[in-house]
């Protein structure tokens, strides 16, 4: 061969390095950003209601943004929705079965997708909730957070434990995948206090639990004035309490902050975490999408009013941002969703979702590995329960 040839080889490689083979599996998340009131921890992008809820003219800005991003999904098979926000369930049980009667007119959704709400206890109504089952829910998330009366009042929640309890409790008997939302670390609490709140959860026994870290992040009112946290080493305890309760009673700690039932994990949120792609509808809803050779970044217009007047203006005013991940990009990324799995990736994986070589992931892995933070066996890649407890240290080993 040729220099010439050589050269033009080289140049064919290259051309292939960063394209996919196939595109990754697809989902669909809708941004409902309304809430009774804005919780003080909370960093969503959520506004609390005044007046009447804006629900028809919302809908309609839903429908032609899907609209809109149409031809670069067509054809492609929808797997999972989540309806998240703010609080979904203050919308009507006619406007989610209009939202999804949409989604099913617009996208090819498997007749097996897994459909979740969000749902706030303090808007419960049995009748409003075997509604939002009948229109196609068949997955509900509760955001419980706490039991305990005085913790409620501190994170600014609209609901007591009594009507926390009554909406799971009636939760579990319209839909076969109920999960429970529960923080830990709250201001002033006690491990007895993480203990108990633990302990009813459990006594609900639903099929899911996603439990959280109070954090104060930037610009929230707990962040301006924080409120007393346990210290370092109590969260500590309360972490691994939580972790050896939940493993005793059956559940599956599958992701940094969720444990589920065998069979019963979030596969909307898998999705997520394997680098798949998803379409993001609504205010401020974020979106990733691949093609055979970009995987590409967009953000919807923050404010819900700005929102809807961009799209009823038509054009794409109602998109903020846009962003094409480079090779660095997409491997941190990937490694920051793929590592907080407990079971971790296959590197074969890292490859089909990245379109990037194995070897782009070895120095990273290879330092990580150093310092006891993952483990490999035969190409598969998972996090040491070291690894899993320093997270943010092992994906700086991944930092552009």
């Amino acid at each position: 061969m040729n220099p010439a040839d050589y050269k033009s080889v080289a140049r064919i490689v290259l051309k292939r390095v960063g394209e996919l083979p196939a595109p990754p599996p697809l989902a669909l998340y809708v941004h409902l950003p309304w809430c009774v009131r804005k919780c003080p921890y909370c960093d969503f992008n959520s506004h609390a209601v005044h007046g009447d809820l804006p629900e028809a003219r919302y809908l309609d800005a839903l429908a032609r943004d899907l609209e809109g991003v149409l031809p670069s999904v067509w054809g492609r098979e929808i797997g999972s929705i989540f309806i998240g926000g703010g609080t979904p369930s203050l919308f009507s049980a006619e406007g989610i079965d209009r939202l999804l009667q949409t989604a099913r007119t617009l996208l090819r959704v498997s007749p097996l997708a897994e459909i979740t709400l969000e749902a706030n206890p303090g808007t419960f109504e049995v009748a409003r909730f075997r509604a939002y089952r009948d229109a196609g829910v068949n997955r509900l998330s509760l955001g419980v957070q706490s039991f305990d009366a005085a913790h409620l009042r501190a994170l600014g929640r609209i609901h007591d434990a009594r009507e926390a309890i009554a909406a799971a409790e009636t939760a579990l008997t319209l839909f076969d995948e109920v999960n429970l939302d529960l923080m830990y670390a709250l201001p002033a609490q006690t491990l007895d206090q993480a203990r108990a709140d633990l302990d009813q959860a459990l006594a609900l026994a639903p099929t899911h639990l996603s439990v959280y870290h109070l954090t104060l992040e930037p610009n929230t009112p707990f962040a301006a004035e924080p409120p007393p946290l346990p210290d370092d080493d109590v969260a500590a305890d309360m972490q691994q309490q939580l972790e050896e309760r939940l493993g005793a009673a059956g559940y599956n700690h599958y992701e940094t902050s969720a444990f589920a039932r065998p069979g019963h994990e979030c596969r909307h949120n898998l999705n997520y975490w394997t680098f798949g792609d998803y379409l993001g509808i609504g205010a401020g809803a974020h979106a990733k999408l691949s093609t055979h050779d970009r995987i590409e970044r967009t953000a919807r217009l923050r404010h819900p009013r700005a929102y809807m007047d961009a799209l009823a203006a038509g054009g794409d005013g109602h998109i903020a941002s846009t962003r094409v991940l480079e090779p660095a990009d997409r491997l941190f990324e990937f490694m920051m969703n793929a590592l907080r799995l407990d079971a971790g990736f296959d590197i074969s994986l890292f490859e089909r979702r990245t379109g990037l070589p194995a070897r782009a992931a070895e120095a990273g892995l290879a330092a990580a590995a150093r310092r006891g933070l993952v483990e490999r066996d035969q190409g598969r890649v998972r996090p040491t329960e070291r690894g899993r407890r320093f997270l943010n240290d092992l994906l700086r080993e991944f930092l552009p």
